[in-house]
């Protein structure tokens, strides 16, 4: 089951809510938690038992470490209950990954290769993996309390508006709110207007233009007009599908009376690579600051650490987006980047380019790195780059000409007005008056219900993830 879906949209969602307002404030954790096992099972009903284990021993890990006095026994439940979290994710994300590679040396070296049947890839394993760790690290260092209800882990683990994507959550964001929080008709409507604007970037924006993304980079030895084109394209459809996806998080969120973290704030406005990461997926971001690259020493252990600390974070940022090696190199992208700007002063002067070209020279560095995430693998987006140098001719060919629907360069353009204009934003739409703002998101909720009705299935894209 996902958002963008007249199921959801139309029938899931709107029990789901109606259940939760109508009961008692003790069984809303439980309703909550019951709804998102239906929400995850109705993907894959087996795996509802890998979530719920994940959750389960994380809770009983973490309480561990209140309830013993004894140092020792904290910190092997600590381990225990990490070891297990990434164990899991381990498995059912990279065992293929890393017996693939292994079989490729075998064979270099003449030996007989490994068999694993191929495992499916639980989706939202990854956000859930994070969260479950950021628990139990954060009740070990007494950052955070306990939760109080084993209910209220449990429908926070499995919490299904932002479960399969985020934003990655932290409990210790969300402990009062599990005691208490606002459920007011106003707020509820703050949260329904937030959930249209995330529908609509999905559906009306980053679905249009989907398809121009889709088959250029399915096109071999692409030109440069057409690699140029397809890139761009791929930039603006992953921020609307991936921000519109943490829109309509937010908005249920909003909804139920909880307030998530913010997941975007203009990345492409960026002026350095740095600032870009404190703009992108925020909650990511917070969490590898937090949980990886203060652990591993951050600044505090010498320049030259700083730098190898910075890039072995983004390299497991890129790791932790999917097994392959594709995203290794784009992690290590970043993070070589954010490297070289920190010693060129970043921390403290913030941008360290030229003010004339910091925010298109910032711009086009994500872009190209965007080719290597994308691509299917490193030769892929090898051949990719050649043609966004002009490898393979400058023009569009008829074979791709045809294909291109006015649509979808309109709705590019428009795209990226949304997002490199400074003005423009995508909020809950505070500044309008209430007349207005209640007809601009009743039509933009009709035209994306049409959409719904007319298209067909199109999962977000961190699903994979």
């Amino acid at each position: 089951m996902i958002f963008s879906t007249t199921f959801f949209v139309f029938l899931f969602l709107p029990i789901a809510l109606g259940v939760y307002h109508l009961v008692p404030w003790r069984f809303k954790s439980l309703t909550i938690m019951s709804f998102s096992y239906v929400f995850y099972g109705w993907w894959r009903v087996e795996y509802l038992l890998l979530i719920f284990l994940v959750s389960l021993v994380s809770y009983f890990a973490a309480q561990a470490t209140v309830i013993s006095q004894d140092q020792r026994i904290r910190k092997t439940a600590l381990i225990a209950g990490v070891s297990f979290d990434l164990a899991a994710l381990g498995f059912f994300k990279y065992a293929n990954f890393f017996v693939e590679n292994f079989n490729g040396i075998l064979t270099f070296a003449g030996g007989a290769t490994l068999t694993l049947p191929e495992i499916l890839l639980p989706i939202g394993i990854s956000f859930h993996t994070f969260q479950s760790i950021s628990y139990v690290v954060d009740v070990y260092r007494r950052d955070a309390p306990p939760a109080r209800r084993i209910a209220d882990f449990l429908a926070f683990g499995a919490m299904f508006p932002q479960l399969i994507a985020g934003p990655v959550l932290r409990y210790k964001d969300l402990a009062d709110q599990f005691l208490r929080r606002d459920m007011t008709l106003p707020l509820f409507t703050k949260g329904f207007y937030r959930f249209v604007t995330g529908l609509s970037m999905k559906v009306l924006v980053a679905d249009m233009i989907a398809p121009l993304a889709d088959r250029i980079f399915a096109h071999p030895q692409p030109s440069f007009l057409e690699s140029w084109l397809g890139v761009l394209a791929y930039t603006f459809q992953l921020f609307f599908d991936f921000a519109g996806y943490s829109a309509m998080a937010i908005g249920m969120g909003l909804m139920m009376g909880f307030r998530f973290i913010e997941n975007f704030d203009a990345p492409y406005l960026s002026r350095s690579i740095t600032e870009f990461w404190r703009r992108w997926h925020i909650s990511l971001s917070t969490w590898l600051r937090d949980y990886l690259y203060v652990p591993l020493g951050g600044n505090r252990l010498g320049t030259r650490r700083t730098y190898l600390n910075l890039i072995l974070t983004m390299v497991l940022g890129g790791v932790w987006h999917g097994a392959n090696w594709t995203f290794i190199v784009w992690g290590l992208w970043h993070g070589g980047l954010m490297a070289v700007e920190r010693a060129m002063g970043a921390k403290k002067r913030g941008t360290v380019w030229p003010q004339t070209i910091a925010w298109p020279f910032t711009f086009m560095l994500v872009v190209l790195g965007w080719v290597v995430f994308r691509a299917p693998d490193l030769s892929t987006a090898a051949e990719f780059y050649a043609g966004m140098a002009g490898a393979y001719g400058f023009g569009i060919g008829l074979d791709i000409g045809w294909q291109i629907q006015p649509s979808e360069l309109i709705m590019l353009a428009i795209a990226a007005i949304i997002c490199l204009i400074p003005r423009v934003r995508l909020g809950g739409g505070q500044q309008m008056p209430a007349g207005l703002q209640t007809l601009v998101y009743s039509s933009l909720f009709l035209l994306s219900a049409s959409r719904l009705a007319a298209e067909s299935y199109s999962p977000f894209l961190y699903f994979q993830f």
